[in-house]
Formats: structure tokens, sequence, C-alpha cells
């Protein structure tokens, strides 16, 4: 594992490894719903709670500590993926996000959002409820391009598709039809290395691929002044009238309408630290090993072309909940995908041949 040198060595990858307990007895297949929680995450949870119970949560300190971990996440997810501070608003979830742009768009029966067959419903969701005419095709840059007609304003899609794993060209498909691109990031933030250059819109989850609290996420937004506020809140505004009117904030922060507790910021904060560089890297190379040996093992595996951190399989012969509930008996946890034949793992930088070997035994 140490022969590439950007592969950690086997010391340095229990040492980081070692910050999750949940790891100690349990295969944790499943960043791609929820995120192991590491040990410092939760401390710094705490510790922000007894404070709250201790302190209070009134007065200018607390207003004052809240609106500075704001700012320092919004930092922090930024640089993540190559985004200015100003262009990142804080979320609940990337369907946050979604809504958040859709709903800021004004789109009418007149106007049409392409997507895919493979989207989350926490994109197609709000695309639909938008009142644009949705198109809807399969995940291949050819056929979204194709889809795109002169009424079309905007191109939603997932970097990673969250049934199989592929990898879309999201920057590619944003050049090649000139038009607004919301790319939801659920299954690629902190999954394989992400950039928001070149792209109009990308959602951020927090407690997925990043490893943080429920609840938490962004929206980064390349041009804030071209996107409506449709959704004004306390936090959306830096001053108000009686009749409605107000003035938003400057950047991509008069987009955040939601109240983050200040322990899920510093949470998210803390679960940021635990990365180690080698994280993507890592990541991708077990990915591979997994699909190799399932293959191997005579899997029905689902291979992309291009593809992220997702693994997924056709299951045969029972049901995927029935092969999801057995592996949980034996402390592997992976998800079924309803509506499907899959069942998928999720495989991160802190996962060990040892977990492989523990899927291959209880499939």
């Amino acid at each position: 594992m140490g022969e590439n040198p950007a592969m950690p060595s086997e010391q340095e990858f229990e040492e980081a490894r070692a910050q999750f307990p949940v790891l100690d007895r349990t295969a944790y297949l499943n960043a791609g719903s929820m995120g192991p929680l590491a040990r410092t995450t939760g401390e710094a949870m705490r510790a922000e709670v007894d404070r709250d119970v201790l302190d209070g949560r009134s007065g200018t300190r607390y207003i004052e500590r809240m609106l500075e971990l704001r700012a320092e996440l919004r930092r922090r997810l930024g640089a993540l993926v190559s985004a200015e501070p100003e262009q990142v608003a804080l979320t609940g979830s990337t369907t946050d996000g979604c809504n958040i742009v859709l709903a800021g768009l004004d789109l009418g029966p007149d106007d049409e959002v392409v997507t895919t067959t493979d989207e989350h419903f926490g994109l197609i969701g709000p695309a639909h409820a938008s009142g644009a005419r949705v198109v809807v095709v399969p995940p291949d840059a050819d056929r979204i391009g194709e889809a795109v007609t002169a009424r079309t304003r905007l191109v939603a899609v997932s970097q990673v598709l969250w049934t199989t794993g592929q990898l879309l060209p999201v920057r590619e498909l944003r050049e090649r039809t000139g038009l607004p691109i919301l790319v939801d990031g659920a299954q690629s933030v902190g999954a394989v290395p992400v950039s928001a250059e070149g792209l109009d819109f990308l959602t951020i989850s927090g407690q997925k691929w990043l490893a943080g609290p429920d609840s938490t996420g962004a929206l980064v937004v390349a041009d804030p002044e071209r996107l409506r506020v449709a959704r004004p809140s306390y936090f959306s505004r830096r001053e108000h009238d009686p009749d409605g009117s107000f003035a938003p904030w400057p950047g991509a922060r008069r987009f955040e309408h939601c109240w983050l507790a200040t322990g899920s910021l510093t949470g998210l904060l803390a679960a940021l630290d635990t990365r180690p560089s080698w994280a993507f890297e890592r990541a991708a190379e077990m990915a591979e090993r997994f699909r190799a040996r399932l293959g191997d093992e005579g899997v029905d595996v689902i291979v992309p072309e291009q593809r992220a951190t997702l693994v997924s399989w056709r299951v045969r012969d029972e049901a995927p909940a029935d092969v999801v509930a057995r592996l949980a008996a034996a402390e592997v946890v992976v998800r079924d995908l309803p509506g499907t034949d899959l069942a998928r793992a999720s495989v991160g930088w802190w996962t060990s041949d040892q977990d492989l070997d523990r899927l291959v035994d209880g499939l």
C-alpha cells in the first residue's frame, strides 16, 4: 500500500482509520447514505452542545460565534471545491440546494430542464416542482446534449449517479450545451476530486462522503447575482421593510435560509480535519479492488466506463433488501436501491481489505 507515493503506509492508514469507532466492528460501506462519524467529530459536537447548555443560546457572544463558524465553514467548503467563500451558501442538504436553484430560476411551462433517468428524487423532485417541462434521457453525454432545445433553460445532473457510480462529464456538458448546469454533488464531493470551476451550481452533502453531521451541506453558486432569492428568510437579508421588500446579503450567503446548530457547524469543520491527503487516491484504488474481487466471485458488478467510488451489483434469486438485511446481521452495511435489482457498497478512503473480505463472505 505504501509503494505509490500518493498512498499511505499501512501504519498511516490504520491510524487514520482508527478515528472512526464504528469501524472496529462494522464493515461500513454506506457513506453514500451517511458517512461514519469520527471520534473528534462527535467530541466537537458534544462540546458545542455543552457550551450552549452552560452559557445559553442568546446574546451577542453566541450570535457572533455562530456567524464566525458559518463564515469559516463557507471558507473550508469553498476551498475543497476551488470556490470562493462568497460563492458558498450553507444548506441542510443537497436537496435543499437543488430546491434553491430550481425555485430561483423562475421557470415556467414554456421552459425545459434536461436531466437523466438515474437521478435521485432530491434532484428530480425539485425539477418537476419548478413548473418547467422536465426532459429525461439516459445518463449519456451525447443523449443529454441531443435533448437540448431552444426552450432548455437548465441541465441538471448528478456528477456521480447514485445508482451505478457512473461519473458524468459535467464540465464537458456545460461547454457543449452552453447552458447553465446544476450539478448534484451528493455522491462526488468528498469521494472524488471536484472543482466548481466552470459550473454554475454545485450542491454539497456534509453527512455523506465528508463524514459530517446530519442535515449539513452547501450550494456553490458561480454568480449569485444571476439567481433570484426565491426563499427569503432571516438569514437571506441584510435589512428588510414591513412590506416584504429586503436587501439581500452580498454573495451566495443570500440563499441561506436554514439555521444550522452550532454543534452541526463545529461537527462538519471537525470532520473536514479528519480527511488525510491521500483520501481520493486510496478510495479510488479500493473501489477498483472491490469491483475486481466481486467480479472474480461471479457477482454481476456494474462497471461504468467512467466511475467513482460507488460499487453496485445486480442481485439474483432474492430481493436486494433481503441481501442488505442478511449482510447487516453480519455487521456489513450496504444498501439496496428501491425500484431496481441493485445493491450498493460505498467505498471510502477508510475502507479496508478486511471489509471487502467480509462483504464477499456475506454474499
